[in-house]
């Protein structure tokens, strides 16, 4: 189908809004502009959610609320969907417009069909929820990981299509690194993104989240508490054995290797030579397995 072909050389990076308005008259084959609606009505049992949406929690008063609205104007805004099959349409944008309609009891949904890919899909769910500020750090920083691990993007190409610099994504993704236990914190909201960061560097961020929550500390506060904790736990060693201060570039090619593996990444250089070593921690026998088939593949 032409409309197929058209969509799928369009670039991703001009957001949700354009995607919306892209929806015009198309020709009749007499050659004449005839116009069609923007949207259709689909039985909404024939509507199913991308196993892939970045997004991961609902908030139930939140989707009371909406359901209270549907109940009393509709939806007024169509869901962005693509054809599966057999006989189902999957949704790209607006599963929480869907959630919310099921609560109303509502039969059948307004829809815009797309002819996207999975790429596609996942670039346009992540847009949708970022322009709406509906993604909390971790569950945006899980989509980035998944556009790469999944699709072969880099940092820039991220950066590119989704109009987010490259520090942001990648001190984003270096979110990951962190303990399950303290990114539940995070996606819950105890703990914002600042806080989040400045624990990466810490031998024990569990604990120090939790003294972090019982003091009522701020991101500064955190950041010195890390720099006090790394001081006082150090092992008392004579002068000589003390390491020297690592440079910027090594910081952060720490930090990028963290965010791609999910694992803490240390690299020391011996003074005034070219060797040195790379210390990769892994948490659980998964992440063994997933560090012993990315280097398998090398």
């Amino acid at each position: 189908m032409s409309e197929k072909k058209t969509n799928k050389s369009r670039g991703l990076g001009r957001g949700l809004s354009a995607l919306m308005a892209d929806v015009g008259p198309e020709p009749s084959q007499a050659g004449a502009a005839a116009p069609r609606r923007a949207d259709q009505m689909i039985p909404i049992e024939k509507i199913v959610a991308n196993p892939d949406q970045p997004r991961r929690r609902f908030s139930q008063d939140d989707l009371d609320d909406l359901t209270n609205s549907i109940r009393q104007k509709g939806v007024i805004q169509p869901l962005i969907v693509r054809p599966r099959e057999p006989d189902q349409y999957e949704i790209v944008a607006g599963e929480r417009r869907w959630r919310a309609a099921q609560q109303a009891q509502l039969h059948e949904l307004p829809v815009i069909v797309r002819y996207f890919d999975d790429t596609e899909v996942l670039e346009v769910a992540i847009i949708e929820n970022i322009q709406r500020a509906d993604l909390n750090a971790v569950e945006e920083a899980a989509g980035y990981r998944q556009l790469m691990e999944k699709f072969g993007h880099t940092q820039e190409k991220l950066s590119e299509a989704l109009g987010k610099s490259r520090s942001h994504i990648a001190n984003l993704m270096r979110l990951l690194s962190l303990p399950e236990d303290v990114l539940d914190l995070l996606r819950e909201g105890h703990l914002s993104a600042g806080h989040a960061r400045a624990l990466i560097t810490s031998e024990n961020p569990s604990d120090l989240a939790k003294a972090v929550l019982k003091g009522g500390l701020s991101v500064r506060a955190t950041e010195q508490l890390v720099k006090k904790q790394a001081t006082e736990g150090a092992p008392k060693l004579a002068p000589k054995a003390t390491a020297p201060e690592k440079d910027a570039d090594t910081k952060a090619l720490e930090g990028d290797l963290s965010a791609n593996l999910r694992m803490k990444v240390s690299l020391s250089h011996k003074p005034g030579q070219e060797a040195g070593e790379m210390t990769i921690r892994y948490s659980s026998l998964d992440d063994l397995d997933t560090l012993c088939r990315l280097l398998s593949q090398a």
